[in-house]
């Protein structure tokens, strides 16, 4: 017990030291500027624990598993170890390992039992939301001690520390945790056998619906399973004793994910790749491949907004010391010129086109192909581009490449992301999810975690919608092993082979429209990076349905609202609707300041509240 005290507060010294914030204030500041390394979380104590790593000499991918960790305590209705994630990885070369650009995929697997009618002949129609049939084997322990044992520096009790503090000591519920709770309280309400079903995640994590914010959210059991991952590794909870805990909690719910799935996750459960790779105005972009369709589907907006434009490089503009309208940039605009609002109807086009192909085409490449070239090709987006028609919309057939089958875009709404940025220019972008908030809402008491519910994530039931009102094609059906497709966005982008933008989202399909737009302020717009692309007002349009969602006024933390060009998308023939927030960016810029050296302005996106912590 005294090591995990003395682990929190090395911690809270850590933060003083590193000119973080150790506790809530009245104004938190969502962004700032630092010297030696940056990170940005969605929770503030996971930030801190990352910024922990990197003032203990630590690199990015150790702060990086250290915030993912810390993550699972503090945003346990987002993430956490019952689920799964993807890491982007770019580190500067040493003189024993050539420079790395690289994707780790520990994204959940359907059990041995799945196959494409697993849940199509389960008599509840809520068993691919809620419940052990929902759970598929969990990555993230795989995949966060892979990245650590190859590419990070700290040893495993060092990096996990910060967390297992967390966890024995516990959090303070902020306004996200409390309207989480509301949300999934609807469910218990809805039915009430949940109670005693799910009956540790309705007292612990819940608090029976009653949650305020500043209550205390104390887990530390959590803490005995993060010890035992410090101590023991993959076998801890792969094979030992969480493993057997995570099969009596889904023997006991009817499940049929077994210890022996469990066991077979070391070797098969991380798959290491090249990240998709595309240039966009003279940088380069380290993105995800499919099972993640958010790596697509950005290349495909990103492609179609350049074919579209002919502006200056954010690399032009600054050697001549001045900001230059953006292709995209409205940021500066008073109101809504008919060129802005040309430009919006761009990106939303843009947006279309690629969501319609994600519908289409995309899913886990081991089991079936997808067009990926086809779809990431500087030609096939100067089509789409061409057939944009700027005075209006376009019939919803007249998007993407047709197919025979046709489906829409899904959601994976307890999802978080990291991004971290070292001292040497060692960059992580990651993101983790449960799927829904508080994922099966299935717990495993003994150790105080919650299992994924990303079953629902593939195509359920042919021809039913999923948790989203959203279907999807036959090409996601389950499969033994088989990887559900996902809108996770991680994303790196280098300027030369500097990093120049970590970034990444939380919100679903609304991830990939956030990341884009991000992007396009970072380096297209008229104002500092980082904050704006994470405090601009957003927009999102996913192809079916056929509706703009403009975020309301209340969002727009730099910048004008959106909400002013409603009549002129109107006009050109858009449905719009007041949405609330498009997406939650966590987001890290960085430039070379010819007085002070290299910079980093991380910021953590206010619509959930995280807030930075790094080196000055």
């Amino acid at each position: 017990m005294s090591r995990y005290r003395e682990a929190l507060v090395l911690l809270l010294c850590l933060v003083l030291l590193c000119g973080c914030d150790a506790g809530p204030r009245a104004a938190p500041s969502f962004h700032a500027i630092y010297r030696h390394g940056a990170v940005a979380c969605d929770h503030h104590v996971a930030s801190e624990a990352g910024a922990a790593m990197l003032a203990k000499g630590g690199n990015a991918v150790d702060a990086a598993v250290a915030a993912s960790f810390t993550l699972s305590v503090v945003r346990p209705q987002s993430c956490g170890i019952g689920g799964g994630g993807f890491m982007v990885i770019s580190l500067p070369g040493t003189a024993t390992r050539p420079p790395v650009r690289t994707a780790i995929n520990y994204r959940e697997q359907a059990p041995a039992a799945a196959g494409p009618d697993y849940l199509a002949l389960h008599a509840d129609l809520n068993a691919s939301k809620f419940g052990a049939c929902a759970v598929a084997i969990p990555g993230t322990v795989a995949g966060l001690l892979y990245a650590l044992e190859r590419y990070g520096t700290l040893d495993r009790a060092t990096v996990l520390a910060p967390a297992i503090a967390a966890a024995e000591l516990g959090f303070i519920a902020d306004e996200h945790y409390v309207a989480s709770v509301k949300e999934a309280s609807k469910s218990f309400a809805d039915r009430p056998e949940y109670i005693e079903r799910f009956h540790f995640t309705w007292e612990r994590f819940l608090h029976r619906g009653k949650v305020k914010v500043g209550d205390p959210i104390v887990i530390p059991e959590q803490a005995t399973a993060l010890g035992l991952i410090a101590r023991d590794g993959l076998t801890a909870f792969y094979t030992g004793p969480i493993a057997e805990a995570i099969s009596r909690a889904v023997a006991s719910d009817a499940g049929d994910l077994t210890i022996d799935d469990l066991a077979g996750t070391p070797g098969d459960g991380v798959r290491e790749t090249a990240p998709m790779t595309f240039e966009y105005r003279g940088h380069t972009i380290l993105t995800m491949p499919p099972p993640s369709s958010g790596g697509v589907a950005l290349c495909e907006i990103l492609g179609i907004v350049e074919a579209s434009c002919s502006r200056r490089t954010l690399v032009e503009r600054r050697a001549a010391e001045q900001w230059h309208e953006g292709c995209m940039d409205w940021l500066t605009i008073e109101g809504f010129s008919d060129e802005s609002a040309r430009r919006l109807h761009v990106l939303l086009e843009a947006m279309k086109h690629a969501f319609a192909d994600r519908a289409r085409w995309l899913a886990d490449p081991a089991f079936v192909e997808v067009p990926t070239t086809h779809l990431t090709s500087a030609v096939y987006h100067r089509e789409l581009a061409e057939r944009i028609d700027s005075s209006r919309t376009l019939p919803s057939g007249s998007y993407g490449t047709p197919r025979q089958e046709g489906a829409h875009a899904l959601q994976d709404a307890g999802t978080s992301h990291l991004s971290v940025i070292d001292a040497h220019g060692g960059a992580v972008a990651c993101t983790e999810t449960i799927n829904l908030v508080f994922g099966s809402l299935l717990a495993v008491p003994e150790y105080g975690f919650i299992l994924n519910n990303e079953m629902d994530d593939f195509l359920t039931r042919r021809g039913s919608a999923n948790a989203f009102d959203l279907t999807q094609s036959d090409s996601n059906l389950p499969a033994p092993g088989k990887q559900p497709l996902s809108s996770m966005t991680p994303t790196i982008v280098l300027l030369g082979d500097e990093p120049a933008v970590v970034i990444g989202a939380s919100g679903g399909p609304r991830i990939i429209s956030a990341v884009a737009q991000g992007v396009l302020h970072a380096l297209d717009g008229s104002v500092p990076m980082a904050w704006a692309g994470v405090g601009a007002a957003r927009v999102h349009h996913q192809w079916i349905p056929d509706v703009v969602l403009v975020e309301s006024g209340e969002f727009a933390f730099v910048g004008p609202t959106l909400v002013s060009a409603r009549d002129d998308l109107q006009a050109r023939g858009h449905v719009t609707e007041t949405s609330g927030a498009i997406g939650n960016i966590q987001m890290i810029g960085r430039w070379l300041d010819a007085q002070r050296g290299w910079l980093m302005e991380a910021a953590c996106d206010p619509r959930k509240g995280g807030r930075p912590a790094g080196i000055r």
